[in-house]
């Protein structure tokens, strides 16, 4: 989160001059638009704001938000984020990428932003696809994915985004999707989230991977599989007739059934973003014997990496006064005559 002062600007000023190029009825519009909308609520100035992209569909964002931005290359936006987060720690910096940039080639530099804790606000678009080179299997396909590279079926167990960023250290980790209504709070809570940020988002690729998530996003089936995530509410489901409990044997999640809105006899828990084992259940649930966790599943701040390395620098200049010659006269220096 950016400790500037907020001021006050509109969806418009968000928005570039720059033609909009995505398929006709990719979700990336609407995550666009969600980010747009958010935005002013934020009271984020966009002359202090930086979009920061790597190389995928995802990766066009920066040409379509009114304020600073980077496309850079394949898999590194993170190392270029953290450039620019230490060169001006004020910056709010934005990193979007995809589940191919992110978690391939850019898998790596994924960890290593989490681990640091640089504050920044991570959008993982995840189509579960190659869209940009034309429909390959990705590192979060599901098994049995027909592509160009596995026409057979991806026979790949697939990656999953959140469990990955738990497992670097992430402080944050949020899931949302592409036409969701709550996608704006989850972008909200990830922005004052003081650190690394991740936020996965389910996107549909209308191409080559279409109505992928129709078995959870659909509105005929929405209420039953998904499990929205709030903190200090009760992990319910299905219309509260269905909730999450604790297995004591097996250590992990259980569905169970709620009667007449009871509950706490169920066994139902409570969720709490500071819990990190709760978060890693949630994450590792297996869709489909269970429900998609949505919404801010793991929200616990932890100094950040900026700021170590500010503090640690200020440490060494205290009381020092710079001198260039006496620098270059340190170690083992000569005269050539």
């Amino acid at each position: 989160m950016n400790d500037m002062t907020p001021i006050e600007t509109t969806l418009k000023d968000w928005e570039t001059d720059q033609e909009v190029r995505w398929c006709p009825g990719c979700g990336d519009y609407a995550i666009l638009k969600a980010v747009q909308r958010t935005l002013p609520m934020l009271g984020a100035d966009p002359k202090n704001t930086v979009f920061v992209s790597g190389i995928g569909c995802s990766s066009r964002f920066p040409y379509y938000v009114e304020s600073y931005g980077f496309h850079s290359i394949h898999g590194r936006a993170p190392a270029v984020a953290t450039g620019i987060k230490l060169a001006n720690p004020q910056l709010d910096v934005w990193l979007v990428t995809g589940d191919g940039d992110g978690m391939s080639i850019g898998g790596n530099h994924t960890m290593h932003v989490l681990r640091r804790n640089l504050d920044c606000q991570i959008l993982l678009f995840n189509n579960e696809i190659y869209g940009l080179t034309k429909g390959q299997y990705s590192p979060t396909s599901r098994t049995g994915t027909p592509s160009p590279t596995s026409p057979a079926g991806s026979v790949d167990r697939p990656a999953s985004p959140c469990a990955f960023a738990l497992g670097s250290g992430a402080r944050f980790v949020a899931r949302g999707y592409d036409v969701s209504k709550d996608l704006p709070d989850v972008l909200k809570a990830a922005y004052l989230h003081k650190g690394a940020a991740f936020i996965e988002i389910f996107q549909n690729c209308i191409v080559y991977n279409k109505d992928r998530f129709d078995d959870f996003t659909d509105k005929a089936v929405a209420a039953d599989r998904q499990v929205q995530c709030r903190d200090g509410e009760p992990l319910l489901f299905a219309k509260g007739t269905m909730g999450l409990a604790l297995d004591l044997e097996r250590l992990s999640l259980k569905v169970v059934d709620v009667v007449e809105g009871d509950w706490q006899a169920a066994g139902v828990l409570v969720h709490n973003v500071r819990n990190r084992a709760l978060a890693h259940m949630l994450v590792e649930m297996p869709f489909g014997p269970f429900p998609m966790a949505l919404g801010v599943i793991y929200d616990d701040p932890a100094p950040t990496f900026e700021s170590a390395v500010i503090a640690e620098r200020e440490g060494l200049i205290a009381g020092k006064s710079a001198d260039l010659g006496k620098l270059l006269a340190l170690g083992q220096t000569w005269t050539v005559s």
